[in-house]
C-alpha cells in the first residue's frame, strides 16, 4: 500500500510527500558545490566550527548562540513555535545559515508504529517505506527535518535492550528495510541519520555501551550491509557509535568513518556523534582531556559534537596550534552545508507556527498505523487451532496488566507520542466484541510487573465465567531499549505462575505479549496453547490485535530474530559457523547443552497462520552461473486452506566446502506475497552471483567456485531444492564494490 491509498488522504498530507527530495537531479550537484564553496570562503574559523556544534533544547543551549552562528544543529526541537523562533535567530546571523532541527523519530511522531523490530516481522520494505513516511510527515509538519534513524544495528542478542530499535539478526533482511526506511523518511520530510555506526549491536554480555569484538571480514559480511545500503538509500548522514570495536572507539575510529564509509563507499555527506560521545573517549581511555577527545574525533572523521561542546570549545585553538589542520575542518563543514543545500534549507520557508502537533493522530495516520501493526503480528504457535476466536464464543475474559496499558504499548522512544491517543488491546477487544455481542470481563490478575499477585484469584474466576481467555502479558515499556540490558529473560515477575494458573482453568487459552524482544516463555510455551507475539504494536494496538483474534485479518508476521529456549542460548542466531563436531543425539561430546536443547524455540523467519501453504514446482534457471548472472529459483506456492492470507517466501543459501567456513545458511531472498483460499501464484526469486560470496579482512569481496546449497520455504529451516555451481572464482576491490539487493518477482 502507498500513503495515497489511505483513504480521505489529506492534501495537506499529499503536498507534504512532495516537499522533500534530499538527492541532487542530474547537473543540480555542481551548482550545490558551487554555493558550498563560496558560503565556505566567507566563513571565520569560529564561524565553522559553530556549524559543527549539536545542542539540544534547554541547557546548555542559550537562543542567542543562534543568532551568534555557535549552533549548526539542533536537537529535541519538537514545536513549530520553538523551531520558527530558532530559524528566525539564524536568519539574523551574519550568514544566515540556517541549522538542522533533529529528533529521534524511530516508529512515529505523534502517531506511534510498531517498534522497529516488530515492523521487520513484516518482512516488507514496503511496509516499513509506509510507516516511515508516516512518521516524517508529522514530525516534518511542525519543522524537524532531521531524524536520528534508521538503527542499522544487526543484533544477535535479546539481552540488548536497543535490540528493540533494529531490524534483527540478518544482514539481508536488515539491508533491505533499512534502505526502506531512509526512502520512507526522505519522502516525509526528513532527512536521515543511520545509527549507530558500526558494531554497537554486538555488545559483551547483551550490555548496553559494552565494547564489541568483531572481526574485520565479519564487519564486512554482517554488520555493515545495512549501513552501505543506507548509503545507496541516499541517507543524509551518519551516527558514530558510542561502544569501542576491537579496543578502538567508534567515535575516534578512522578506519570506520574514513577508510570504510568515504573511502570504501563514496559517502559524502556527514557524520555526528551520538550524545556526548566524543567527551566520553576520556573514559573509554584514549584522550586526557577534552581538547584530545575532540581532535582525535575530528581527525577519525566525526564531523558534528552532538551535546558536548567540545568542538566549540577547542577546535579554534587546535587549529591554530596546528595540531588539526584547518582543512580538515573545513571538510567537515563542508559536508554539513552540502547536507543543508541538498535539503533545500536555505532557499525554503519557514515553518507555519499554526502547525500543532495535535493535527494527530488523524483518521489516515490511525488507519495506517492499524495497518501496519496486524502485519507485524507473528502468530508463534497455534495447537488446536485455537486462533482465531470461534464465532461459538459468546464471553471472553481479558487477563494481563498490559491489556490496558496505553503508555507501554507505545513502547520507548516514542517521540510525542501520548498515552492519551492510545486505543489499548482491551478497548479494541471490547469494540470488535461488542458488535456481535460477545461479553467482555477484564481482570488484570497481578500489578504492571506482575510483583502482586493479589488479583489473581479475581482473574481466575473471570476465566472460568467465560468461554474464551486472552491473556495479554510481556516487557513493560521500561524494559526495553536503551539502557534495558537484561540477564534474565524470563517472563519478569510472577507472569509464569499467573498463565501457568490460567492455564489450568479448563478454558482455551490464547496469550498476546507485547514487548522489544523475544522472552522466555519456560513452562508457558507447553501449557498455553496458541502465543501471539505482538510487540509494542502503537497507538492502534487494540483494533490491530482484535482484528487478528478474530480473525479478521491473517496472522502474517516471521519473526526477524531467533527465539531462544533460555537466557544461557544468547547470543543465538540462525545464520551461525559449522562446527567440527555437530550435534548428535545422546553424544554428550558434540556440540550442545548438558541441561537444555542446542535449537531455539521458534527458528528465525517463523510465524504461522489461520491457513497452511504448500510449495512445489521449484526450477532452476540455470545450474551454472558466472560473474554478471543470477541465480534464480521459481516455485509455486498454493494457499491450501480456506483463508485468504500472505505468505513469506524465503530463499537461503549455502556454501559447503570454501576457503573459510561459512554460515550454515543465509538469508538473500524474500517476497511476502498475498493468496486468497485455494489460490496458487509462481513466484521467481533471483540473487545476483555477487552475493554468493564473502569478505577478506581488507573489504576485498570473494566469490568462489564451487556448489552453492540451496534451501526455499516459510523459515529459516526451508527445505533443500537442488544446487547451483559458481563456474569461476573472482575478486572485487573494496572500493568497486556496490551492494546488490536480491530481488523477489512474482508472477
Amino acid at each position: 500500500m502507498r500513503l495515497s491509498d489511505v483513504p480521505g488522504l489529506t492534501q495537506l498530507t499529499l503536498a507534504l510527500a512532495m516537499t522533500a527530495t534530499f538527492l541532487p537531479k542530474a547537473g543540480a550537484q555542481e551548482a550545490i558545490e558551487r554555493r558550498v564553496n563560496d558560503l565556505l570562503a566567507q566563513m571565520t574559523l569560529e564561524e565553522k566550527v559553530g556549524q559543527l556544534n549539536l545542542v539540544s533544547h534547554g541547557p546548555p543551549l542559550r537562543w542567542e548562540d543562534i543568532s551568534e552562528g555557535k549552533a549548526g544543529a539542533l536537537l529535541n526541537f519538537n514545536s513549530a513555535q520553538d523551531v520558527a523562533r530558532a530559524q528566525a535567530l539564524a536568519r539574523q546571523s551574519r550568514l544566515k545559515i540556517p541549522p538542522l532541527f533533529g529528533l529521534d523519530v524511530l516508529h512515529g511522531f505523534r502517531t506511534q508504529f510498531p517498534l522497529p523490530l516488530g515492523e521487520a516481522a513484516a518482512f516488507s520494505p514496503r511496509i516499513s517505506r509506509f510507516a516511515s513516511e508516516w512518521a516524517a510527515r508529522e514530525a516534518s509538519y511542525v519543522g524537524v527535518n532531521w531524524t536520528f534513524a534508521p538503527m542499522a544495528d544487526l543484533s544477535r542478542d535479546s539481552r540488548w535492550g536497543r535490540i528493540v530499535e533494529g531490524f534483527g539478526e540478518d544482514p539481508t533482511l536488515g539491508a533491505a528495510l533499512t534502505a526502506a526506511r531512509v526512502e520512507g523518511f526522505r519522502a516525509g520530510g526528513l532527512a536521515a541519520a543511520a545509527k549507530h555506526f558500526a558494531g554497537y549491536g554486538a555488545p559483551q554480555g547483551g550490555r548496553d555501551y559494552d565494547t564489541t569484538y568483531i572481526p574485520r571480514a565479519e564487519m564486512y559480511d554482517t554488520y555493515l550491509p545495512p549501513f552501505r545500503a543506507a548509503v545507496e538509500a541516499g541517507t543524509a548522514s551518519f551516527m558514530a557509535a558510542f561502544n569501542a570495536l576491537n579496543g578502538e572507539p567508534s567515535t575516534a575510529n578512522p578506519w570506520l568513518l574514513t577508510d570504510v564509509l568515504r573511502k570504501q563507499w563514496g559517502f559524502d555527506g556527514f557524520v555526528t556523534s551520538d550524545w556526548v560521545g566524543i567527551g566520553e573517549l576520556i573514559n573509554h581511555g584514549i584522550a586526557a582531556d577534552g581538547a584530545e577527545a575532540a581532535r582525535k574525533a575530528i581527525l577519525a572523521g566525526v564531523d558534528m559534537d552532538m551535546m558536548g561542546l567540545l568542538y566549540i570549545k577547542h577546535l579554534p585553538d587546535e587549529v591554530r596550534a596546528g595540531r588539526v589542520p584547518e582543512s580538515v575542518v573545513d571538510e567537515s563543514v563542508r559536508r554539513v552545508l552540502r547536507t543543508k543545500f541538498r535539503m533545500g534549507l536555505f532557499d525554503g520557508p519557514d515553518i507555519d507556527t499554526s502547525h500543532l502537533d495535535s493535527a494527530f493522530p488523524s483518521p489516515e495516520s490511525r488507519q495506517a498505523a492499524r495497518e501496519v501493526a496486524r502485519e507485524t503480528f507473528v502468530l508463534l504457535q497455534n495447537r488446536g487451532d485455537v486462533l482465531p476466536i470461534p464465532s461459538s464464543v459468546r464471553s471472553v475474559a481479558v487477563v494481563g496488566p498490559l491489556a490496558d496499558a496505553p503508555h507501554d504499548q507505545m513502547g520507548p522512544h516514542a517521540a510525542r507520542g501520548h498515552k492519551e491517543d492510545s486505543v489499548s488491546i482491551l478497548e479494541g477487544i471490547r469494540r470488535r466484541a461488542e458488535g456481535v455481542g460477545i461479553a467482555v470481563r477484564h481482570a488484570p490478575a497481578c500489578d504492571l510487573f506482575c510483583r502482586d499477585t493479589a488479583g489473581l484469584q479475581a482473574a481466575l474466576d473471570a476465566a472460568k465465567q467465560s468461554d474464551f481467555v486472552i491473556a495479554v502479558f510481556g516487557e513493560p515499556q521500561e524494559l526495553s531499549g536503551e539502557a534495558a540490558s537484561r540477564a534474565h529473560m524470563e517472563l519478569n515477575g510472577k507472569q509464569i505462575e499467573v498463565l501457568e494458573a490460567l492455564a489450568k482453568a479448563g478454558k482455551p487459552v490464547a496469550l498476546v505479549i507485547m514487548g522489544g524482544r523475544p522472552q522466555i516463555l519456560g513452562p508457558v510455551a507447553e501449557s498455553i496453547p496458541s502465543i501471539l507475539m505482538a510487540w509494542y504494536p502503537g497507538t492502534e494496538a487494540g483494533p490491530a490485535v482484535a482484528d487478528v483474534l478474530f480473525g479478521d485479518v491473517n496472522p502474517s508476521g516471521k519473526l526477524p530474530v531467533t527465539w531462544p529456549r533460555a537466557t544461557g542460548q544468547m547470543p543465538i542466531y540462525y545464520n551461525r559457523l559449522p562446527t567440527g563436531r555437530p550435534t548428535l543425539p545422546n553424544n554428550r561430546f558434540t556440540l550442545h547443552y548438558i541441561d537444555e536443547e542446542i535449537t531455539p524455540l521458534y527458528p528465525f523467519g517463523w510465524g504461522l497462520s489461520y491457513t497452511r501453504f504448500a510449495y512445489s514446482d521449484t526450477v532452476m534457471a540455470q545450474k551454472q552461473i558466472g560473474e554478471g548472472e543470477m541465480l534464480e529459483v521459481s516455485l509455486t506456492v498454493k494457499n491450501t486452506g480456506a483463508r485468504d492470507g500472505q505468505e513469506v517466501v524465503q530463499l537461503y543459501t549455502r556454501d559447503p566446502v570454501a576457503s573459510r567456513s561459512r554460515p550454515l545458511r543465509e538469508l538473500k531472498a524474500f517476497e511476502k506475497i498475498a493468496l486468497k483460499a485455494g489460490e496458487a501464484k509462481r513466484v521467481t526469486l533471483q540473487v545476483p552471483v555477487e552475493s554468493l560470496g564473502f569478505h577478506l579482512d581488507d573489504g576485498t569481496y570473494l566469490v568462489e567456485a564451487g556448489t552453492i546449497q540451496v534451501f526455499v520455504g516459510g523459515n529459516s529451516l526451508a527445505e533443500p531444492v537442488g544446487d547451483v555451481e559458481i563456474v569461476k572464482t573472482f575478486r572485487i576491490p573494496p572500493m568497486e564494490r556496490r551492494a546488490s539487493a536480491a530481488t523477489g518477482i512474482v508472477q
